[in-house]
């Protein structure tokens, strides 16, 4: 069962947001659906946190029993394997693994994925981006030496990067 309320307001034409597909009859949305059949992803465009969370936990239970695309072991990139992520590049995906380094340059935080910061996998967090994570008490340096899982559109000039918008993107994983 979702946590996620059909609208209570009716959408106007120029809202430009992201929006949940709730059908007649139904009580959650088609995403959340979708997501426990392994048959999409979560997107880090969901505002309300109970809905993310609902949505997040559908997901993880479709990964952990492989259900759709989970079943294929490439579905969630390794951080380690630039040139498999830079495949990718326009695409949405989900990255696991180590942050190495977190490094600021500018207005800019790099949490990088590789010894070799210009071709490995970074993740970009702008200063903006970064208030929202201390609001929400993460303070992006002591991501270093933690592993992590981020979804987002792949980019690359020379490395693959995903620019996180959201806290929502970044999720820490156990066992750190």
């Amino acid at each position: 069962m979702s946590r996620c309320a059909p609208p209570t307001t009716r959408p106007t034409a120029t809202a430009g947001s992201p929006a949940l597909v709730f059908l007649a009859d139904g009580e959650s949305p088609v995403q959340s659906i979708l997501l426990g059949q392994g048959d999409a992803l979560v997107s880090a465009e969901i505002s309300d946190k109970d809905c993310a969370a609902a949505l997040l936990a559908t997901e993880a239970e479709a990964r952990k029993a492989k259900k759709g695309n989970w079943a294929d072991p490439s579905a969630i990139k390794n951080a380690e394997s630039s040139d498999d992520i830079l495949a990718g590049i326009g695409r949405f995906v989900v990255v696991e693994g180590k942050v190495l380094s977190v490094r600021q340059a500018g207005a800019t935080t790099y949490l990088n994925f590789s010894r070799n910061w210009t071709r490995g996998f970074a993740v970009t967090i702008s200063r903006r981006v970064v208030t929202a994570f201390d609001g929400a008490g993460i303070n992006p340096k002591s991501l270093e030496n933690r592993r992590i899982r981020v979804r987002g559109w792949v980019e690359g000039n020379t490395g693959p990067r995903i620019d996180v918008l959201r806290v929502g993107q970044v999720e820490l994983l156990g066992a750190n």
